[in-house]
C-alpha cells in the first residue's frame, strides 16, 4: 500500500480525526460517516427460520398481517404559533425579504447581482407577545453582501407580508451556505495550493478532480490569528473565510486544514504549521 501521508499537502486521513486538530480556534462540528456505505448483513438465515416457523405453526391459526406504513400528511402552506416554518412560508419570505432590495445592489458568493442567501429562521416572539396565542409568526431571513462583506437580517411578519425590521452588521460571520462551500472548494481546485488535495483525490480513486461535486464537504468560518497565518488571510473575520474538510464520496478524508479560502478576495492561503 503506498504511504500517501507524507507526500502530498492534503493528507488523506480517515474518519473525523481531522475536526479536532488544527491551530485556528474552530467550532465543533461532526462530520458524516462514509457516505454509501453497506451495513446489510447475512438475511438468509433470518429467512429459513421464518419459514420453519411459519411451516410449524398449527392449521386454522390466522397468519399475521403486515405492518402499514402510514404516509406523512402533506405539509400545509402557513404554520401556526411556533411551528417550524414550512417550506412555502421560507419561499414567501425570501421573496419578500429580497422585494426590499434596491435593483442591481448586493453580490452574491459567485459575483452575481443580488445578496448571497443563507437562511430562514422562526423569530422570536416580541417581549410583549410572550404567552399570547394569536401572535403574530415572524421569520428572519438572513444575506451576506460580498459587495461590501455586510451580513443584512430582515425580520418578515408572516401575518402581514411586510419587513418589520431591516438590520445590517460586517465582521459578523455566520455559518457558511452549502453555495459558499462549493465556491471554495471550486477555487481551491482551480488554486496551485489545492496541488495535494487534487493529488490524493486521484490516489483515493485513480480520476481527476475538476469540481465541488466530487466531494462531500464540510466547512467553517475561519477568522484571523495575529501572527498565525499569511498575510494574504490577514482580513479574515472582516472578509467572508473557509476552512474546508472535504471527503471523497464512498471514500476517505483528505486533510486541507492548513488552507483557507478567502471568499471575499477570491484567494487562498496556507497556514504555518
Amino acid at each position: 500500500m503506498r504511504n500517501i501521508v507524507h507526500r502530498h499537502l492534503g493528507k488523506v486521513v480517515a474518519g473525523a480525526a481531522i475536526a479536532v486538530a488544527g491551530t485556528a480556534v474552530m467550532v465543533g462540528i461532526t462530520l458524516p460517516g462514509t457516505a454509501g456505505a453497506d451495513d446489510t448483513a447475512g438475511g438468509t438465515a433470518g429467512g429459513r427460520g421464518a419459514q420453519q416457523a411459519a411451516q410449524s405453526a398449527g392449521e386454522g391459526q390466522a397468519a399475521v398481517p403486515p405492518g402499514v406504513v402510514e404516509q406523512a400528511p402533506a405539509q400545509g402552506e402557513k404554520g401556526t404559533g411556533r411551528d417550524p416554518l414550512t417550506e412555502d412560508e421560507m419561499k414567501r419570505v425570501e421573496r419578500i425579504a429580497l422585494s426590499r432590495q434596491p435593483r442591481g445592489s448586493g453580490e452574491d458568493v459567485d459575483g452575481d447581482r443580488g445578496p448571497q442567501r443563507l437562511g430562514v429562521d422562526l423569530a422570536e416572539p416580541e417581549a410583549g407577545e410572550l404567552g399570547d396565542a394569536k401572535a403574530p409568526r415572524r421569520a428572519e431571513v438572513s444575506f451576506y453582501d460580498y459587495r461590501d462583506d455586510t451580513l443584512v437580517t430582515r425580520t418578515v411578519n408572516l401575518d402581514t407580508g411586510k419587513v418589520e425590521r431591516t438590520a445590517s452588521q460586517q465582521g459578523v460571520q455566520p455559518p457558511l451556505s452549502r453555495d459558499e462551500a462549493n465556491e471554495a472548494a471550486r477555487l481551491l481546485i482551480a488554486d496551485p495550493l489545492g496541488a495535494g488535495l487534487k493529488a490524493d483525490y486521484k490516489d483515493a480513486t485513480g480520476k481527476e478532480l475538476t469540481s465541488p461535486d466530487q466531494l462531500l464537504l464540510n466547512s467553517m468560518v475561519y477568522r484571523a490569528a495575529p501572527g498565525a497565518q499569511p498575510a494574504v488571510l490577514d482580513q479574515c473575520g472582516e472578509h467572508r473565510c473557509v476552512r474546508l474538510f472535504p471527503k471523497v464520496k464512498n471514500g476517505p478524508w483528505i486533510d486541507a486544514r492548513s488552507l483557507v479560502v478567502d471568499l471575499s478576495a477570491r484567494k487562498v492561503g496556507e497556514l504555518a504549521d
